[in-house]
């Protein structure tokens, strides 16, 4: 009951998410709903066990040794399936002995080391009474008398020395199981901490459930508001939507119509410039010509001085004689066409402002949204009837979100859990006396172990410390025959123990192992969930059994693992037990209903937008004038031609250098000083109306080339412009409707998605944040991967693993014990030597004469 409570926490969330259209992107952007209110959980289910993780480590190689075969998921099912030991003929049946003989297969490990344990229970306690009764005997080293040999210092050494390894593994082995056994005391004391922990967050998964729920229902209101905003908004929304959807056409048509006015108007400059221009040009050539006449005229007399004819100076005029041709002009502007016939027509053109006829377009179309608002004022009359539609809504959502029992729900589980949490708490100190007897008896092992190890090592000890190499096997001292003593009491101390110690740890490493093969290591990597998901397995009714057990429906693909892991992942519950085949609310979250009521009202916007003018019938004509203004018919190419020629054939400041640098190369007198004077009149010619000259030239150039750019197909320019304008203004007086509607519809889907968005929203937030199921998580692995796997399993295993390796090196140490003692204890007869030559080595045992010597015998009793 409590399980299908839980299950119900969600249920106000339904098929919505699972049924939710693809919501719509509005431009303004997505809708911020905030953060849904959640606690941070405190139980972290991860155990490290520190150092004696190695241990643990060492265990598992070993048991993977043992049982190398993996998870055997198919013959767990068909075990489960075949429903083994219904009745006594089942266990014949030949499929059932086919799974009987792959079990054995899977355990053929544990089965041996099973079995050569149980021969290690059964057979050392029997030789160990063999050995006694042996040695009652006098058999079996029971004769306390030791013959000596020439290696027997060699031979001591040697026992000793395996001895004392043995003692030492068994010594490790006996410190590993102590410390398994200790580390799973400790254990069980601080669980009650992780134990609260997960009660903890469960209470905190459960308070925080109606918060969170409240804080969705809450935000529907954000949606609703934003929703109202835009529609009390809906002319200046609309009418900018509608403005920039024109725009693509209008603005580009009115923007080449308004570059086409500033066009006229540089053409008007560039007209004026080349009428001036070309007047400049042509008084100034004919001025410097009358110029440079006067100074060729000037320099032909100073060269026909009679200085000139001296054989010194003969040859420098002949040169500048030669050179007067160069000083002529070189451009002719005289023969260059007027334009004064299209400067008029364009100033005629220029009488209509056409950049002012444009600008009134701009203005009329910039005027839109005002003319939408003017147009959708009946839409504001509807704004009362969404508002208390969307109001009805909410009070939908909240009334029904009320009348779901989710606060039975929730003190129902609150009372389970409390309930379960006093019952924890109440048999938790049970559970440590429990805890308690098996520490006392694990321990009470081990002590078996370290009595064993304290007569070995203590016989080691006083047979080494008391051992005197010069003394007879029947005079060793006390010391020496106490050591072998303990090695003696040791032995005995094996065989009485070793068979209880080594049932403990056949019986514990069946078990144990078995738990880390077939649960914790299938847990760990999910074949344990895939498992119990296997159809028809642990129900043969039903296809997946956990749906069978939520929803009485088995058909609904909800597995162990998936629930798990999406839980792992603190996922909401909701998604991570698909909640939505429990309960559908659908048609409480579907605002779909609603919102063709507010598209009807949207869709049935009118709008005309026929006053916008962008440019009238006036401003087309100018621009038709200005193309047939002329400008086109000027001869562009007598222009350039001497606009690209020099002013003068020469240039007038080298030539005047040169004139002066040959001046230098004459006598000096008055030949030389008239040259120099001429070459400065140049100069003067040069930069006072050569230079004026250029400057004229460079703008009658720039005002040419501008001029021919424009002209370059002016007509077809006009016409484009032209037809761009009427384009647009097609589109707003025939067309405009249409736009409008496509605006209309975009403007609906933005107040449609702000519900759509809230629902998406919803989904989103219910599938990883309401209700997050990570304490669910938490609990399985908790009493699973720690508590069952952590805790107790790998301390078992550890504690046998140590204590079987004492158990095991039990059987060299009793044999090394048994052959030390000889060597430490005082024996009643020896061998004697004798000095005569008999054939004996020297050397004669006692029975051998008859005789029986008192000084050789000891009072120490047989063992």
């Amino acid at each position: 009951m409590a399980v299908e409570l839980c299950l119900l926490l969600l249920l106000f969330c339904g098929n919505t998410i699972s049924e939710v259209q693809p919501i719509y992107k509005p431009p303004p952007g997505t809708l911020d709903f905030g953060f849904v209110p959640s606690k941070t959980y405190d139980t972290g289910a991860y155990h490290e066990p520190g150092s004696i993780g190695i241990l643990f480590k060492i265990v598992h190689a070993f048991l993977y040794l043992v049982q190398p075969n993996s998870f055997p998921q198919d013959l767990i099912r068909k075990v489960a399936q075949q429903q083994l030991g219904n009745s006594r003929g089942d266990y014949q049946k030949p499929e059932n002995v086919v799974l009987t003989l792959q079990a054995i297969y899977y355990e053929i490990g544990f089965i041996v080391s099973a079995a050569l344990g149980l021969l290690f229970i059964l057979l050392l306690p029997l030789v160990g009474l063999c050995f006694c009764m042996c040695r009652c005997c006098d058999n079996c080293g029971g004769e306390m008398h030791q013959r000596q040999k020439k290696n027997a210092d060699c031979q001591r050494s040697c026992f000793a020395t395996f001895l004392f390894v043995a003692s030492l593994i068994i010594s490790v082995g006996v410190l590993c199981a102590y410390a398994a056994n200790q580390h799973l005391t400790n254990q069980v004391r601080g669980a009650k901490k992780l134990v609260n922990s997960n009660f903890k967050d469960l209470k905190i998964f459960l308070n925080d459930t109606p918060a969170q729920i409240d804080y969705l229902v809450s935000q529907y209101n954000t949606a609703k508001d934003k929703a109202l905003s835009d529609l009390n908004n809906v002319g200046p929304m609309l009418g900018i939507r509608v403005q920039e959807q024109l725009g693509k056409e209008v603005r580009p048509a009115l923007d080449a119509a308004l570059s086409m006015a500033g066009a006229i108007r540089e053409t008007k400059e560039a007209l004026e410039n080349v009428s001036v221009s070309v007047e400049v040009l042509q008084e100034g050539t004919e001025r410097l010509h009358t110029n440079l006449t006067d100074v060729k005229m000037h320099l032909s007399n100073t060269l026909n001085d009679s200085a000139c004819n001296a054989a010194q100076a003969a040859s420098t005029c002949n040169i500048i004689r030669n050179s007067l041709s160069q000083l002529n002009v070189n451009a002719n502007f005289s023969g260059l066409p007027g334009v004064s016939s299209q400067l008029a027509k364009v100033n005629d053109v220029l009488k209509i402002d056409l950049s002012s006829l444009v600008q009134k377009g701009y203005a009329a179309f910039n005027d839109t949204p005002d003319l939408v608002v003017n147009q959708t004022r009946n839409i504001l009359s509807a704004v009362p009837y969404i508002k208390s539609m969307l109001e009805s809504i909410g009070s939908n959502i909240t009334t029904f979100t009320k009348a779901l029992p989710v606060e039975k729900i929730l003190a129902d589980l609150m009372v389970y859990l409390t309930q379960s949490e006093a019952y924890v708490q109440d048999y938790f100190p049970l559970v440590e006396q429990y805890d308690f007897y098996r520490w006392l008896g694990c321990l009470i092992l081990c002590c078996m172990v370290v009595l064993i190890l304290v007569f070995y090592y203590l016989g080691l000890l006083c047979g080494t410390c008391g051992y005197d190499k010069h003394a007879s096997p029947t005079t060793r001292g006390c010391i020496s025959n106490t050591g072998g003593n303990f090695l003696m009491a040791g032995v005995g101390f094996s065989f009485l123990f070793s068979w209880v110690l080594m049932t403990v740890v056949v019986l514990t490493f069946v078990t144990g192992g078995n738990v880390e093969k077939l649960v914790c290591e299938p847990f760990e990597d999910k074949n344990l969930f895939k498992v119990l998901d296997t159809p028809y397995l642990l129900n043969q009714h039903w296809k997946n059994y956990l749906a069978g057990i939520l929803f009485k429906n088995p058909n609904v693909n909800l597995t162990f693992e998936k629930v798990y892991s999406d839980c792992k992942e603190n996922k909401g519950i909701y998604t991570s037990l698909h909640l939505e085949y429990l309960f559908n609310i659908n048609e409480f979250l579907n605002v779909s209903m609603y919102t063709e009521d507010v598209a009807l009202k949207i869709e049935h916007i009118q709008i005309n937008l026929s006053k916008i003018i962008l440019l009238d019938e006036i401003g087309k004509e100018n621009l038709l004038n200005f193309s047939s203004s002329g400008i086109d018919g000027i001869d562009f190419s007598a222009y350039l031609t001497e606009i690209n020629k020099s002013v003068t054939k020469v240039d007038l400041l080298s030539f005047a250098n040169d004139l002066e640098a040959r001046a230098d190369q004459l006598p000096k007198g008055a030949l030389e000083n008239a040259l120099k004077g001429h070459a400065n009149s140049i100069r003067m010619i040069h930069n006072q109306q050569v230079v004026p000259l250029e400057q004229a030239m460079s703008t009658l150039n720039q005002s040419i080339r501008l001029l021919k750019r424009t002209s370059s197909e002016l007509m077809v320019k006009v016409k484009n412009v032209i037809s761009a304008v009427n384009t647009a203004q097609f589109l707003i007086n025939n067309n405009a409707s249409q736009v409008i509607v496509q605006e209309t519809k975009k403007y609906m889907d933005t107040i449609v998605g702000y519900f759509e968005q809230y629902t998406e929203w919803v989904k989103e937030s219910i599938a990883m944040e309401v209700a997050a199921c990570k304490p669910i998580a938490n609990v399985i692995d908790t009493a699973v991967d720690i508590f069952l796997c952590s805790y107790i399993t790998d301390s078992v295993n550890t504690f046998w693993f140590g204590l079987g390796g004492s158990s095991m090196f039990l059987i060299p140490a009793i044999i090394f014990a048994v052959k030390l003692s000889k060597y430490y204890r005082r024996m009643d007869t020896e061998d004697v030597y004798d000095d005569t030559e008999n054939g004996n080595n020297g050397y004669h045992k006692e029975h051998l004469y008859g005789i029986h010597n008192p000084v050789f015998t000891s009072s120490v009793e047989q063992w």
